[in-house]
């Protein structure tokens, strides 16, 4: 079918994906009137604060591409059927989260939300339509889209005189990683587009084209577009638990994994790119997508491959088990009634996102053991930590007065700390968990004034100068070094 050059766009879901793909998409391509709907009116709502500080979604850069084009051909509304209705290409982003109950459950995705997309696209569409698929998906979930969609074509068919609604699915998944996502929409490594149909993979080439060079506009079919998202995010993955397999031996041999990173990363096979040791990773793709791909492999019979696949994501969970119990260690068996100061509670620097944070695993663990945690944050919210500890935050105590004698029972607590100051003050120990800018640049030795002695830094994210904190009158543990 020839596809007319596209003029309006629906993007269904305004999170981390949806708001700052469309924005780069608005922006570039002023001629096309983009809208981005979802039905959380508090997420909407921010995106149409006149307050561009405001935007659900934090991204370096994200507030002027937004400014530049809300209010002229970028729209936000909760009015979801009528932005497809007259949509020429519909976006599907919503959320794919790992299925918690039922079969699949701890690896499949779930696909609800994808498959009521589907079908609020076949009931509101009008003409002919084509449908990207931009959520991470399994392999083949463009046929449960396109049997929904069809099977709509044909109930259109038997009731109305005029022509149905005809559709074209295709996959274009995102490669965005957070902190760099408007970097990685304006220029990216490339733009991958599986689909069937020639015309509807030329029209959303199309769109891409006006800011993309055509060599990094890849073309694939439907099922390798899909799998190579999942893959992708597997590989990247791998290497980080790899990595900090590596700085547990470099921590028992003596050697520096920082080193040993430097020597194989200069190999050219090898590459230098994610071989930075740290707590494991996090956000909202990596470990989702591994289990999604161990599903998959048991389901067509390769227990081997999903075994493989599935270490990456036992290691990263050891490495944050390991990072707090080492800590358990290094204060004198016990952190029960001990002030600690955790740095860092986001994923990555940049990002106002903590899914599958690794402080939020470690924090976890350290309260278990009775801590009392102060947590500093420049962008996560109290709120959020709140929720992703499942504990509501306690008052700060008096720092000078010592751990109570609640604090000594061994129920852990923790309270937000509004400036690093406060986290550190009376602390035991300091956690660096997040590796933002401002924790490269702090003065240690007031710091090491404040803490209560003998005091540790416990740098997982290796952004201190080790003379520095030791010249401070600290005792340091970074990771991937023996000390």
């Amino acid at each position: 079918m020839n596809t007319a050059p596209i003029r309006s766009i629906c993007c269904i879901g305004a999170g981390y994906v949806g708001g700052p793909t469309m924005a780069v998409i608005a922006d570039r391509c002023p001629e096309i009137q983009v809208k981005v709907v979802d039905l959380n009116e508090a997420r909407i709502a921010a995106w149409n604060d006149p307050d561009l500080s405001c935007l659900p979604v934090y991204e370096p850069g994200l507030d002027a591409v937004v400014g530049r084009s809300r209010g002229r051909n970028l729209q936000f509304s909760t009015d979801v059927d009528r932005a497809i209705a007259t949509a020429d290409m519909v976006f599907i982003s919503v959320n794919t989260p790992t299925k918690t109950k039922g079969l699949g459950a701890g690896q499949a995705s779930d696909l609800r939300w994808v498959e009521a997309c589907a079908r609020q696209v076949a009931k509101c569409a009008r003409g002919h339509t084509i449908v990207v698929e931009k959520s991470t998906l399994p392999v083949r979930t463009a046929e449960a889209v396109k049997a929904i969609l069809e099977a709509s074509q044909l109930a259109e068919a038997g009731e109305q005189k005029g022509p149905p609604p005809s559709f074209s699915v295709l996959s274009n998944p995102e490669f965005l990683a957070e902190g760099t996502a408007i970097a990685d929409l304006e220029q990216p490594d490339r733009v991958l587009i599986g689909g069937e149909d020639a015309a509807a993979i030329e029209a959303l080439a199309g769109i891409y084209q006006q800011w993309v060079p055509q060599e990094r506009i890849l073309r694939t079919n439907l099922w390798s577009s899909e799998l190579s998202k999942l893959t992708a995010n597997a590989f990247l993955a791998q290497r980080i638990s790899s990595i900090n397999s590596v700085a547990a031996l470099c921590e028992a041999t003596g050697a520096d994994v920082r080193e040993v990173a430097l020597a194989i990363g200069t190999d050219r096979r090898i590459g230098s790119r994610f071989l930075q040791s740290g707590p494991g990773f996090g956000g909202s793709c990596f470990k989702k997508d591994i289990l999604n791909l161990v599903y998959l492999c048991h389901h067509f019979g390769l227990p081997e491959v999903a075994e493989y696949w599935e270490s990456v994501v036992h290691l990263n969970t050891w490495q944050q088990h390991r990072i707090a119990s080492l800590v358990v260690r290094k204060l004198f068996g016990t952190v029960s009634g001990k002030r600690l100061a955790i740095l860092g509670f986001a994923f990555k620097a940049d990002t106002n996102d903590t899914r599958e944070a690794p402080a939020i695993r470690i924090a976890g663990d350290l309260l278990e053991e009775g801590a009392q945690l102060a947590i500093h944050d420049p962008k996560v919210s109290a709120e959020q930590i709140a929720r992703d500890l499942n504990l509501p935050a306690s008052s700060a105590p008096d720092a000078e007065a010592g751990p109570t004698r609640a604090a000594l029972s061994g129920e852990g607590t923790w309270w937000p700390a509004a400036n690093i100051t406060d986290a550190v003050r009376g602390a035991d120990a300091v956690l660096i968990l997040t590796e933002w800018s401002q924790y490269r640049q702090l003065d240690w030795s007031g710091i090491a004034a404040l803490m209560r002695h003998p005091a540790w830094v416990f740098d997982a994210r290796s952004v201190v100068d080790p003379a520095t904190i030791r010249s401070a009158g600290l005792s340091l543990w970074r990771v991937g070094d023996a000390g």
